[in-house]
């Protein structure tokens, strides 16, 4: 899982938050090469590969000025669109070479910085988060986890580490039941349904929230997971997980909240959900941290991938080349004891 299939460079990925995005380049890691976004205007959101094509410095330790990124070490200026725009020490009347920085595709949405390397490929970020209103939205951090895209995703997506990682947190070891298990595939990813437990047995379920309607669980290709919670007295929540590949062992995520039918506002989630949320978010990464340091003493990895390890293939055919990402499993059915 050391190699980036070639497709991926055409997918969008959550690199960054909008609010530490402004005036000063901030540089972010993607597929293992770093790429630098700035707001040249003060308001749109720029990126280009971090680099200045005439001798390969940072951009994202230079500067904007009227409206151009200014590389640290000769002081070349791009706009926008990446064209250089200065070359200081030129005489005045000099042409100025067709040089570019080369762009990176960007969009802003909710508060999150996507972004994408090829020039054509996915049209938009995944509709499952379009459809997440911005309005909604109640909280949102990002960190760093020491972890391989498809281990980190299939972590945040995996109930049955719950009992032993988060033991008492999110469930009970000794609280079991059944629930049937359903996944189907779709034209984004795919989507797991949980039926049979209205209520859960761990702390963070006492706490804050009331019986459960429905429990769904969904990827959209290549980096986001959301775990959907319907509730019996018409509210909503929604935790979407955003995971971009910094190297082919880091991972970045921003995690979103979004919380509709309830008037709870974003400082009481902040001051009293959020400390139970970072609690689990350290002991995925801590547990994340552990399997991906212990693999690399192994050459030879190879999973053992039962029934129960619900969503481990679709999300290896996701990563993997182009033309084997269409051979995805078949949907799968099966019962589960949480």
């Amino acid at each position: 899982m050391s190699e980036w299939a070639s497709h991926l460079e055409h997918r969008w990925f959550a690199v960054a938050l909008a609010a530490k995005i402004g005036r000063k380049p901030v540089r972010a890691m993607l597929l293992n090469r770093p790429i630098v976004l700035a707001r040249l205007d003060g308001q749109r959101v720029v990126g280009f590969q971090d680099r200045c094509p005439h001798r390969h410095a940072p951009l994202s330790q230079g500067s904007v000025i009227d409206g151009t990124l200014q590389c640290p070490y000769h002081g070349w200026r791009f706009d926008a669109q990446g064209q250089l725009q200065a070359l200081p020490g030129a005489p005045p009347e000099t042409c100025l070479p067709g040089v570019r920085a080369r762009a990176v595709s960007v969009i802003e949405y909710d508060g999150v910085i996507w972004a994408r390397y090829a020039e054509e490929g996915d049209t938009d970020i995944p509709a499952r988060v379009r459809a997440l209103a911005p309005d909604h939205r109640k909280f949102l951090w990002q960190t760093t986890w020491h972890a391989h895209m498809v281990d980190a995703l299939e972590n945040v997506l995996d109930p049955l580490h719950t009992h032993f990682v988060h033991a008492g947190l999110v469930r009970r070891k000794g609280a079991r039941q059944a629930m049937h298990v359903s996944l189907c595939a779709d034209a984004e990813g795919f989507v797991v349904d949980y039926a049979g437990q209205s209520v859960q047995s761990g702390l963070l379920y006492r706490l804050f929230e009331s019986p459960r309607e429905r429990e769904r669980a969904s990827f959209s290709a290549p980096g986001t997971a959301q775990l959907h919670y319907h509730y019996r007295n018409g509210s909503r929540a929604c935790i979407s997980l955003h995971f971009s590949p910094e190297t082919a062992h880091r991972s970045r995520l921003i995690g979103v909240l979004h919380l509709e039918g309830r008037r709870v506002p974003a400082w009481m989630v902040r001051a009293f959900l959020w400390p139970f949320i970072r609690k689990v978010a350290q002991q995925d990464r801590r547990m994340l941290a552990m399997q991906t340091d212990n693999s690399r003493l192994f050459a030879d990895r190879k999973d053992v991938i039962t029934r129960f390890d619900v969503v481990r293939r679709h999300l290896l055919s996701a990563w993997s080349n182009a033309e084997d990402a269409a051979a995805a499993p078949a949907d799968s059915d099966t019962v589960l004891m949480l």
